[in-house]
C-alpha cells in the first residue's frame, strides 16, 4: 500500500453528516482498491470518536473468528477483547471500523445485530474484489447504508491544487448565468483539466504531483497501480478463469480506439465466445475498475429499463490509468500537452463518463442499427431526455441537431448539452459547455429544475 498524506475528499462530508443523524445505520463504503477509503475514515474515525477499534481482516486474519460464536453484539465484543485485551469499547463512545469487508462476509451479517442493538458506530470498507456483493447485501438489507466512493474527481484534484470552494462556486454561477468564462478562466482551467486527465484521481499519484509540482514519477506510480490491479485478479476473481478476466481487462483501451467502441467478448480473443466470458465483466464492474455504458433501445424515458444488457462499452474507472495503459509515445505526447485530440475522443468520452458516474449517474449511450445515429451519453432533468454530446474537435453536431430536430419522434428530447473545448453558451437548442465543467452537470440540472426552466 503506497503512503498518501490526506487530501480533502468528499466522503469526509458524507461521514459527518452521517455521524450527526441520530438514526444511522451501519455505513459500507464501497469502491475501487488504492482510491482513498481507509485513509478517509482512519482521519474522520481520529477526529470524531473517543474510542476506535479498527480491523483489518486481510491483515488480521484472526479476527475473522470474532463471528463464530454467532452475531450477538455483546459476544462480538468480548471475542474482539479476548483477541486484544488492550482495546477500550465503550457503548456510544466507540467507532468499529471493520475494513477490507470482502475478507469476511459473516461481517456483513452482523450490521443487522449492531443496528438493532445501537450503542456502537459501525463503518465497513472493502473493494469487493472477489466477493457477490448482492449476496452481502441480502445478509444485512435494510439494516444498513451504502456509499459508492471513486477516485478524485475534478472538484477534488482542484482542492488538492489549492482552489476554494468560493472559487468553484464563481465557475458554477456562470453556467447559471450562461455567461462565458473569461480568456484567463478558460486557460487556468483548461491547463488543470488537462494535467487531471493526464494523472487521474488515483490518490498517490495527485499527491505525488502536487507535493513535486512536476509529473516526474507519476507515470511510474501509475504502473504500479495497474499491475497492482492485475494482481488483486489473479488474487481475488475466484471461480473465474482469471486469464479471461486479464484479457477482458487489457483489452479495454483497444475497444475505446475504436469507431464503433462496443464491447464485443469475440473480439477479445480469437475463438472467444460470449459463454465461456460468463461473469468476467459483471466482476470487473462490482470491482470498481471499469464502468459500463449500456445502448439505449429507444430514446425514450425512462432511462432504467429501457437499455440492451449485452450492448454496452466499458470505460476505465480512472482517466489516468487508461493514458497509463497506452503505448509509451502516446503518454508522453499527452504529458507534453500534445495530441490531446487523437485517440478518437476516446480519452474525452472515458473523462466524462467517470465524471457523470462519479455525480451518480448510470451511464448510457445511443446508437442505431445503421451506425447513422449516435450520441455519446443521455442523462435527465424533470421531464426530459437530454442527449450530451462529447467532441474532442470542434465540428459538425448532426446526431444532435437530428435528434432535437424531430420532435414527433423525440418527443421527451428538448434540449441537448455539447461538451468540448468551447466556452458556455446556448443557441436555443443546446447547451455548451467546457469538458471541465463537466463535474457541475448535475447541480447545473438541479438547480434548474428548481427555478423551473
Amino acid at each position: 500500500m503506497i503512503f498518501v498524506k490526506r487530501l480533502r475528499r468528499k466522503v469526509d462530508q458524507v461521514l459527518l453528516d452521517w455521524k450527526k443523524r441520530s438514526d444511522h445505520l451501519p455505513l459500507v463504503i464501497k469502491g475501487a482498491r488504492q482510491i482513498g477509503k481507509t485513509e478517509a475514515i482512519e482521519e474522520f474515525a481520529r477526529s470524531q470518536y473517543v474510542h476506535v477499534v479498527e480491523i483489518n481482516f486481510a491483515l488480521q486474519q484472526e479476527y475473522r473468528a470474532i463471528f463464530d460464536d454467532g452475531f450477538a453484539v455483546d459476544r462480538i465484543i468480548q471475542n474482539i477483547t479476548l483477541l486484544h485485551p488492550e482495546l477500550t469499547v465503550k457503548p456510544h463512545e466507540t467507532l468499529l471500523f471493520f475494513d477490507e469487508l470482502q475478507a469476511c462476509p459473516n461481517c456483513a451479517t452482523s450490521l443487522k445485530a449492531f443496528q438493532l442493538d445501537g450503542r456502537y458506530d459501525v463503518i465497513c470498507s472493502g473493494s469487493l474484489m472477489g466477493i457477490n456483493y448482492q449476496e452481502i447485501e441480502s445478509n444485512s438489507v435494510g439494516y444498513k447504508e451504502d456509499f459508492t466512493m471513486y477516485s478524485l474527481d475534478f472538484e477534488e484534484f482542484l482542492w488538492a491544487k489549492g482552489y476554494r470552494d468560493e472559487q468553484i462556486a464563481g465557475f458554477f454561477q456562470h453556467m447559471l448565468d450562461l455567461e462565458p468564462l473569461s480568456s484567463l478562466e478558460m486557460e487556468v482551467l483548461r491547463r488543470n483539466f488537462q494535467e487531471y486527465m493526464i494523472l487521474g484521481g488515483m490518490p498517490a499519484v495527485v499527491w505525488r504531483f502536487v507535493q513535486h509540482k512536476s509529473y516526474d514519477g507519476t507515470l511510474q506510480l501509475q504502473k504500479q497501480l495497474l499491475l497492482d490491479y492485475e494482481e488483486d485478479i489473479t488474487k481475488y476473481a475466484g471461480g473465474l478463469d482469471k486469464a479471461k478476466v486479464l484479457n477482458v481487462y487489457r483489452k479495454i483501451p483497444v475497444f475505446l480506439g475504436r469507431d464503433n467502441k462496443k464491447f464485443q467478448i469475440s473480439k477479445v480473443a480469437h475463438g472467444a465466445r460470449s459463454r465461456e466470458y460468463i461473469g468476467v465483466v459483471d466482476w470487473l464492474v462490482n470491482a470498481g475498475i471499469v464502468f459500463p455504458c449500456y445502448c439505449l433501445e429507444h430514446l425514450d424515458l425512462p432511462l432504467r429499463g429501457n437499455y440492451d444488457p449485452d450492448n454496452f462499452r466499458l470505460y476505465f474507472g480512472d482517466i489516468g490509468l487508461l493514458i497509463a495503459s497506452l503505448d509509451e509515445e502516446a503518454q508522453l505526447d499527452l504529458r507534453r500537452n500534445k495530441n490531446f485530440g487523437t485517440y478518437k475522443g476516446a480519452l474525452y468520452e472515458s473523462v466524462v463518463c467517470q465524471m457523470l458516474v462519479q455525480q451518480g449517474y448510470d451511464a448510457y449511450f445511443y446508437r442505431n442499427r445503421q451506425g447513422t445515429l449516435e450520441m455519446d451519453f443521455f442523462v435527465r432533468d424533470a421531464d426530459s431526455l437530454i442527449p450530451v454530446e462529447v467532441k474532442a474537435v470542434d465540428g459538425a453536431t448532426k446526431s444532435l441537431n437530428r435528434l432535437l430536430e424531430d420532435h414527433q419522434k423525440y418527443p421527451e428530447i428538448r434540449y441537448g448539452i455539447k461538451l468540448g473545448d468551447k466556452n458556455i453558451g446556448w443557441n436555443g437548442r443546446f447547451y455548451t459547455f467546457p469538458y471541465f465543467l463537466t463535474f457541475l452537470l448535475k447541480k447545473w440540472l438541479r438547480e434548474r429544475i428548481l427555478a423551473g426552466a
